[in-house]
């Protein structure tokens, strides 16, 4: 059931439409307003599942039947729901690419009741999916060479958020996740050690360790701070050299200090020859104590990062908007303070060589010289271009997403203050605008075409 996914209103703007017999197309237009506090840039995510969810649209005799009884819809408009599935085109930024504030993720041209009654889907997966990606990235940017895990499903909003954030993680260059069904679906790599009440249900660490690593010899991880850190490291020691483990071997620090117990759990482990062994760090981690324990040169090989990157802790949304920009052959805008908008349906127009930001133009427009055009079609008829394949979706992104990290200047890919690149509005969206505005407030004033 999806049909009722969707917010009140929706509904009663469709039923109006298919009362009034508008079927002609509509394009609306998905963007981030503006980005939060601290990001330099955003990670486009969310698009299969934005497509699976358009491909599956549609109301069943228990959803008509509540909209008939608690919204009072008449027989005519459940019958016309009743037949509606989405059967419109979308045009999207690739999952993996970097984009920035103005600039449209997605857009969706379809008979007017359809493209208004998937709104509240869309908008809702593309937001949280980007958000947590991008969230994502900046935790890779701070972990420099080392490794990153995904630990979040135990405090992510939700069963399905959890799936959603090994995901979104891993296109933005996670090495792992701890969510099992989620590396079942998307072909990622499961990761896992022990908790700390594994160790407590022994008498004691080093029967803990030896119980552990003799059921799992190939690569055993010691959570080594329940009691006494380096005396855990110890333990970990003793058994790894009473069972002659001679294959990848690590030891996981989940509190304290945790550059200088690094530190110390190097030495000891070095000191016994186990020079290849990992040290894992984990709990409360976000992209700001990563970059801290980096900048020690704390020998961390892999960081498990959990609930500030599952939720996004420090910006949990997105200030994003899926606006009409036009009907049939007619453009249209908005023209309210601080949310105005572009008339058309719209391209982004990328230099390679990031020379300069980006440039928001009409999808028909041809690309200015030596840009590229982000937005590509990745649905027709409502029906995807491409069979969904989640794993090498997720793989493909990934590959975009290192393209694009590599592209990004500096400036952008700061942790602290960074500066986003901006975009610019192509002549002919300019004078699109401009013609537009006149149309809706005669005589109004000129030189409002809104940022981009």
């Amino acid at each position: 059931m999806t049909g009722l996914r969707t917010d009140l209103y929706e509904l009663r703007m469709a039923a109006s439409y298919l009362r009034r017999d508008m079927t002609e197309p509509a394009t609306f237009s998905l963007f981030a307003r503006r980005l939060p506090a601290r990001r330099g840039f955003l990670v486009a995510a969310g698009l299969a599942e934005a497509l699976d969810f358009l491909e599956s649209f549609t109301f069943d005799d228990d959803e008509l039947a509540y909209l008939r009884d608690a919204v009072g819809f008449d027989q005519a408009t459940l019958g016309a729901l009743a037949g509606l599935r989405f059967t419109g085109d979308v045009w999207a930024v690739p999952e993996g690419r970097v984009v920035f504030a103005d600039e449209p993720l997605l857009e969706v041209t379809a008979p007017i009741a359809e493209a208004q009654l998937v709104e509240t889907g869309v908008l809702n997966l593309i937001t949280f999916h980007t958000t947590v990606a991008s969230k994502a990235a900046r935790c890779r940017l701070a972990a420099g060479s080392a490794q990153l895990v995904d630990f979040a499903f135990r405090r992510t909003h939700g069963i399905e958020a959890g799936a959603a954030a090994a995901r979104a993680s891993a296109i933005a260059g996670f090495a792992a996740t701890s969510h099992v069904e989620a590396a079942r679906r998307y072909g990622l790599t499961p990761s896992g050690t022990m908790a700390h009440s594994y160790v407590e249900a022994f008498p004691d660490e080093r029967a803990a360790f030896r119980a552990f690593a003799a059921d799992y010899p190939t690569n055993p991880i010691f959570l080594v701070d329940t009691y006494d850190t380096p005396a855990g490291v110890r333990a970990a020691v003793d058994v790894v050299t009473e069972l002659g483990l001679t294959g990848s071997v690590g030891v996981r620090l989940d509190s304290g200090d945790l550059a200088a117990l690094a530190r110390q759990a190097r030495a000891i482990l070095d000191g016994a020859g186990l020079t290849r062994a990992q040290i894992v760090a984990s709990g409360s981690l976000d992209e700001d104590i990563i970059a801290g324990i980096v900048a020690t040169g704390a020998p961390i090989d892999a960081y498990g990062v959990g609930t500030k990157m599952g939720v996004s802790y420090d910006a949990p949304s997105l200030d994003s908007a899926y606006k009409l920009v036009g009907v049939g052959d007619r453009p249209v805008l908005k023209l309210s303070p601080g949310k105005a908008t572009l008339p058309g349906p719209k391209q982004v127009f990328r230099a390679p060589a990031a020379a300069g930001g980006d440039i928001v133009g009409l999808r028909d427009e041809p690309p200015p010289v030596g840009r590229e055009p982000l937005l590509v079609p990745v649905m027709r008829g409502g029906r995807r271009l491409d069979a969904a394949d989640p794993a090498g979706e997720v793989r493909a992104a990934r590959r975009r997403f290192d393209a694009d990290l590599a592209w990004l200047p500096e400036p952008a890919r700061r942790l602290a203050d960074p500066a986003p690149l901006t975009a610019a509005v192509s002549p002919a969206l300019a004078a699109l605008h401009e013609r537009v505005a006149r149309q809706v407030v005669p005589g109004g004033p000129r030189g409002t075409v809104p940022r981009p």
